[in-house]
């Protein structure tokens, strides 16, 4: 099942986020992120109309997608949303990112959003390929700029114009 966040949700979408940052390459974060944190996430979230949601199963979250404000306060990107999902790790590979992609995109026209980019490292392959299951194209791609105890990756963008 597929729902808006709530509150209660918040230590498993931070802890399926922190497994991330421990994965490496799943996001450019090397330390884990604390609930408070993720709190403050949430609410500028709901402040600014940008929503969440969870994947649930069996009463558990296992994985989330958002869409965030791109370059806050910019109004001429007020119609560009950037799109971030995590899976839990133990539920990578049976679906479920397919499932909050697909639902994110038919969404995001509900919250006058016109462009979704995904900012990803290029190591993440998985990702890659799972945007470009739904057509998103690679839109840039800044040469080794993620550092990762020495090893650098490219900080790559791809996008996708949602269209009536």
């Amino acid at each position: 099942m597929i729902r808006k966040i709530k509150t209660g949700d918040l230590e498993a979408v931070n802890d399926i986020y922190n497994q991330a940052v421990q994965s490496k390459y799943q996001t450019a974060e090397t330390e884990f992120t604390s609930l408070e944190y993720r709190r403050s996430w949430y609410e500028e979230h709901q402040v600014a109309h940008y929503p969440i949601f969870v994947y649930e199963e069996n009463g558990e979250v296992t994985g989330w997608i958002s869409l965030s404000e791109y370059r806050k306060g910019r109004r001429a990107l007020r119609y560009t949303s950037e799109v971030s999902y995590y899976i839990r790790k133990d539920k990578q590979g049976r679906g479920i990112g397919i499932k909050l992609l697909d639902y994110a995109i038919r969404k995001a026209r509900d919250y006058n959003i016109k462009t979704l980019i995904a900012i990803l490292l290029e190591p993440n392959t998985p990702s890659i390929r799972l945007l470009e299951k739904f057509n998103f194209q690679k839109w840039g791609d800044m040469p080794n700029v993620a550092d990762f105890d020495g090893v650098e990756y490219n900080h790559q963008f791809y996008g996708l114009r949602i269209t009536e």
